[in-house]
């Protein structure tokens, strides 16, 4: 998997070149900014099969961007497993895109981003087993553990299945 800074993936689509650029975001996510040219497919929907049908052959370099990086490294690891050979990665995201004075486009919408909602799952989870042990029974404890296992896990494979969970509820669809 290769990486690619903001500014040059901003100069090769400066230079006339047709790129393909996809955002692996959620849709909520996507209306509230993205980069100019980018095409929408959430990592929960990202099929090989259907690039490959859209007429995208296994060398197309293909420039994966979500949020800050993580996302899109997972997308990048599922499309070489699958047999694409040029997949890179936006350094930073979109965020650092906007944070070098690219163009964006912003929407109307104020949304949580995802990581922020899965901190603020995982915090809800851990203190309401925390407070169900001390209050209702103490096996409730281990509530509080499983969450801090998934969060080491997660910290660990930069795998989150808190994270897939969130991005299909209905507020993230929109």
């Amino acid at each position: 998997m290769k990486t690619i800074a903001p500014r040059d993936l901003d100069q090769l689509r400066q230079s006339g070149k047709s790129l393909r650029m996809i955002d692996v975001r959620t849709p909520v996510e996507h209306s509230q900014v993205h980069i100019p040219g980018v095409e929408l497919m959430p990592l929960d929907q990202l099929n090989p099969g259907k690039l490959r049908a859209a007429g995208c052959a296994d060398d197309t370099p293909l420039y994966l961007v979500c949020r800050s990086g993580g996302r899109a490294t997972e997308a990048a690891k599922k499309l070489e497993h699958s047999g694409f050979c040029e997949c890179h990665v936006v350094e930073g995201g979109t965020l650092a895109w906007a944070e070098a004075g690219l163009p964006v486009n912003r929407g109307s919408s104020k949304v949580i981003s995802l990581e922020r909602q899965v901190r603020i799952a995982a915090g809800s989870l851990a203190l309401g087993g925390v407070l169900l042990a001390h209050f209702v029974n103490p096996g409730f404890i281990w509530l509080s553990g499983f969450i801090g296992a998934g969060l080491i896990f997660a910290g660990i494979t930069d795998w989150c299945g808190m994270g897939l969970l969130l991005a299909r509820m209905p507020w993230n669809r929109a």
